[in-house]
């Protein structure tokens, strides 16, 4: 039996969130897992480089193209390419790059060549969940070791949030072919 339930108006927007999933997997021909597996090696390459974009906003001191707020010399410099090893295959980066070559990632650094599952679970689960800058600097510092500001932490999400609301609302099948299931056994003593 259901927790609760849904008003007509919910089940409307239930019903059209559902047609929306369908509609955005149709366009984008997700067909099987591997599909779907490609789509988060899409996303987690978007997020990284949105996240290293709003780090060298921060370094920097003003936006891209927000040259009245520049109040240092130095400016950026182009990207650079990185491939970064990661458990849905390899995932081809544009790493931003200042002038004066300080700029020292902390999303991604300089030399790492891997990301691991963990770290590639906490970026989605910190974006998606749209939790607060609170919980994401903690989340930073149990990852990294790093103290960030909330200016930085502020700078990443208004970058990668407009990448999660169009992976939150993205159309999900009607049947697909894994289902995880998880139980509770229970022995009665009556």
């Amino acid at each position: 039996m259901p927790k609760y339930r849904l008003s007509p108006e919910e089940r409307a927007l239930e019903k059209a969130r559902k047609g929306h999933i369908r509609g955005l997997l149709s366009d984008l021909d997700v067909k099987d897992f591997s599909d779907i597996q490609a789509l988060f090696k899409g996303m987690v390459g978007e997020v990284l480089e949105n996240g290293l974009e709003g780090e060298l906003d921060d370094e920097l001191g003003y936006t891209k193209y927000d040259y009245r707020n520049k109040e240092t010399e130095n400016s950026r410099n182009g990207h650079s390419n990185k491939t970064l090893k990661t458990s849905y295959g390899d995932v081809e980066l544009k790493v931003p790059r200042d002038r004066n070559g300080i700029f020292e990632p902390r999303l991604i650094k300089k030399q790492q060549s891997t990301l691991t599952g963990d770290i590639e679970e906490k970026i989605i689960s910190m974006y998606a969940k749209g939790m607060t800058t609170g919980d994401i600097e903690s989340h930073i510092q149990e990852i990294y070791g790093l103290d960030c500001s909330d200016t930085t932490i502020s700078r990443i999400t208004d970058k990668i949030l407009p990448v999660v609301k169009e992976w939150q609302s993205r159309l999900l099948e009607d049947i697909y072919a894994v289902v995880f299931m998880d139980g509770i056994y229970f022995r009665s003593y009556c």
